[in-house]
C-alpha cells in the first residue's frame, strides 16, 4: 500500500491524535474525581453532623452540676482508704510468711518428700511459727529434709514431734519451724 499522505499532515495527524488523548484522559480524570466526590459527601456530611451532636452532650454534660457520692460509696471509699494505709505503713518487723522462706523450705525438699501444707500462726505472746504438712517416703529422708532445715540460716528452731516416726513408710508429718 502506497502512502499517500504528505509528511507535514502526518505530523499534524498525529499531533491532534495526541491531543485528544491529552483531552480523553483529563476529561476522564475529571469525571472520576467528580464522582468519587460525589460518592463522599454524604459520609462527610453525616460524621459531621455526628460530630456536632457529640459536642453538644458534651456541653450540656459539663455543664450540669456533679452529683456528690452516696453516703454508702463514702464508706466503702473510707474503708479502702484503711486498708490501704495499714498496708503501707505496716511495720517492718511485722511478722509475714514471704517468698524467702518459702522458697528456703522449698529448696531443702528432697524428692522423697511432697509438701502437702504450709501455715502460719502469729500471735503476740509467741513466737511466729511456720508449720509444714507433708508426707515423706520413709524415716530416713524425714530425717534427712529435718536436718537440712536446721542447718538452715532461715530458721532458729525446728520441731518434728517424735509421733512422726511411727510409721516406716508414707509418712504423714508435721514439722514447726521459727523464722530467724
Amino acid at each position: 500500500m502506497i502512502n499517500l499522505i504528505p509528511k507535514e499532515e502526518k505530523k499534524k495527524i498525529i499531533k491532534v491524535f495526541y491531543f485528544k488523548l491529552v483531552i480523553l484522559f483529563l476529561i476522564t480524570a475529571g469525571v472520576s474525581i467528580f464522582a468519587s466526590c460525589v460518592a463522599i459527601l454524604p459520609s462527610y456530611f453525616l460524621s459531621s453532623v455526628k460530630v456536632n451532636i457529640v459536642n453538644k452532650k458534651l456541653e450540656m454534660q459539663n455543664q450540669e452540676p456533679v452529683p456528690l457520692p452516696e453516703e454508702q460509696t463514702l464508706k466503702v471509699i473510707a474503708d479502702l482508704n484503711k486498708k490501704i494505709d495499714l498496708i503501707e505503713h505496716s511495720p517492718v518487723s511485722k511478722f509475714i510468711v514471704s517468698q524467702k522462706v518459702i522458697n528456703a523450705v522449698i529448696l531443702k525438699k528432697m524428692s522423697s518428700i511432697k509438701i502437702t501444707s504450709i501455715t502460719y500462726e502469729n500471735e503476740q505472746t509467741k513466737d511466729k511459727k511456720i508449720n509444714l504438712g507433708g508426707t515423706a517416703s520413709s524415716r530416713e529422708s524425714l530425717l534427712l529434709f529435718r536436718q537440712a532445715l536446721e542447718d538452715s540460716t532461715a530458721f532458729k528452731q525446728v520441731d518434728l514431734p517424735i509421733s512422726n516416726f511411727i510409721k516406716g513408710s508414707n509418712i504423714q508429718f508435721y514439722l514447726s519451724l521459727i523464722p530467724a
